[in-house]
């Protein structure tokens, strides 16, 4: 079953009863329900939300992941279940004690799958991406040439028409704001299907800040950016310039990341479903100590 993920932008009144969400909305006088076991994320997104103990203690316990967002409405702030797995101690043992060799051939799947489905969306977008095909299946163990930023380059280059002048940067000029937000509603879906699958998101197999709590999941969201830019790409280049500050009707399109549908061995999934199979088989080459990640292939 896809899980729900619920946005709230507005004041609100979030409490449990049998089960349920309840959510009292004062300024529309009206109350919801909505099953907790049918919940996958929880946005909150409005400083008159008042939400206590018992829900999120109960949206934790079936593994759903909170976000929290700041003044300027960005995700800020992401909680997790910390007990995900029945077989959690086992994952973190094969997890932590995984070899070296492991993980560079884990980092150079997950590359090559990255820039396969970047150059599948520039092809569906009618840009030349021969050389973002050539780029991919030059990645060595553990990218150790770096192959992934020359090919961040030439596919950031090509992304959008040449009037535009776009620069993907984490914190420059719009529309990269939409990015910033798509890509962290995909970081808490991966967040939270690591934890499903008993594996710590802070350990990664390449990224490794040590500030960062979420390295692994920014490590195996990297295949799935490219469906987070062709949502993006549409809502710019369809929509105009006014998605460019996250307006409602943004926001929406972007919340829908979770229930979008990819191709995952040879199957039609939604996101968040698909994104289970991967940690799934992650978890499994930890396990095997082999390199078995199963990532989804845009078309």
């Amino acid at each position: 079953m896809i899980k729900r993920t619920l946005y709230f932008g507005n004041p609100a009144y979030l409490k449990t009863k049998e089960e349920q969400l309840v959510i009292d909305l004062p300024e529309r006088k009206e109350q919801k329900q909505v099953p907790l076991e049918d919940i996958g994320i929880v946005i909150l997104d409005h400083p008159r939300i008042t939400i206590t103990h018992t829900v999120i203690a109960k949206l934790l316990h079936h593994n759903a992941a909170l976000i929290t967002c700041n003044e300027t409405h960005h995700p800020t702030g992401l909680m997790l279940n910390l007990d995900g797995h029945t077989l959690q101690a086992q994952r973190f043992q094969h997890q932590v004690s995984a070899p070296v060799p492991l993980k560079k051939q884990l980092w150079q799947q997950t590359i090559q799958s990255k820039i396969r489905n970047q150059a599948a969306l520039l092809k569906a977008a009618g840009i030349e991406s021969k050389r973002m095909q050539q780029l991919a299946t030059a990645v060595k163990s553990g990218d150790t040439t770096n192959i992934e930023a020359t090919a961040s380059v030439y596919y950031w280059r090509h992304f959008f028409p040449k009037q535009m002048a776009f620069f993907r940067e984490r914190f420059g000029a719009p529309p990269n704001n939409l990015f910033n937000y798509g890509y962290a509603i995909l970081r808490a879906c991966v967040a939270r299907s690591l934890v499903g699958s008993g594996l710590l998101p802070t350990l990664g197999i390449f990224h490794r800040n040590q500030y960062n709590a979420y390295c692994l999941a920014d490590d195996i969201m990297e295949p799935y950016r490219p469906y987070v830019d062709n949502l993006v790409r549409k809502m710019v280049l369809e929509d105009g310039h006014q998605e460019y500050f996250l307006s409602t009707s943004g926001k929406q399109q972007l919340l829908c990341i979770p229930a979008m549908d990819v191709q995952i061995e040879g199957q039609s999934s939604p996101l968040m479903v698909a994104l289970q199979r991967t940690t799934a088989s992650l978890a499994r080459s930890f396990e095997e100590r082999k390199a078995q990640l199963v990532y989804p292939i845009f078309v």
